[in-house]
């Protein structure tokens, strides 16, 4: 029997779906100028906002854990394994600095209208193919250096879950305020078209 829509998370992941691609479009993250100028220290939109989206998840799962909505154990925490993460971030870097876009950024800016996005995805289904394909003889380095089992950063440290997320706070407030400065510096931000915002031309001018 076929469970309804709405009973098994199909309607609530659609609706994050559209409401994640609309708001990256707003935010200009469907464009490869915005999204390749983080790279040159120009803009940071990329990561203020990846960095506040994590300390928003983080401090969200710490209070519904203190109130006991439910804890740590309700959470996956996946086993790292530490060549598979540095040579996959290389990759996934430089697959991002050179086509301007990220998985979720590329169908943003398909859905807009931009070609080179479409270029980008096919790029990417390649690149799944071709590691489907060299699976097993990479599965070496891809299990290499294992980590501990679903490890947290409150594990790790020896320190209360407050802690690490007022650390991570003050990490995002220094590094939104080296940000900023670079911008300033380099002519930034870019704004959603993909040019230097408004308020940035009038200043440089």
């Amino acid at each position: 029997m076929e469970q309804p829509l709405y009973d098994n998370g199909v309607a609530a992941g659609l609706l994050a779906g559209v409401l994640f691609g609309y708001f990256l479009e707003a935010a200009g993250f469907g464009s490869p100028r915005k999204l390749t100028a983080q790279f040159r220290l120009q803009d940071w939109a990329v990561f203020k906002v990846m960095f506040t989206a994590v300390i928003v998840a983080a401090t969200g799962l710490w209070l519904l854990d203190v109130f006991g909505v439910f804890g740590p154990d309700k959470v996956y925490v996946p086993t790292s394994f530490f060549w598979a993460i540095a040579v996959g971030g290389l990759l996934i870097g430089a697959g991002f600095a050179i086509g301007g876009y990220c998985p979720g950024t590329s169908v943003a800016g398909l859905a807009s209208g931009r070609l080179d996005a479409l270029v980008f995805m096919v790029g990417m289904v390649v690149g799944v193919w071709v590691f489907a394909w060299a699976y097993e003889p990479l599965k070496g380095l891809y299990f290499a250096a294992q980590g501990p089992k679903g490890q947290t950063l409150p594990e790790l440290f020896g320190l209360p879950t407050w802690a690490i997320l007022l650390a991570l706070v003050v990490l995002a407030v220094a590094g939104f305020r080296v940000g900023s400065a670079l911008e300033r510096r380099f002519g930034g931000p870019i704004g959603p078209a993909g040019d230097a915002a408004p308020d940035t031309v009038d200043k440089h001018t």
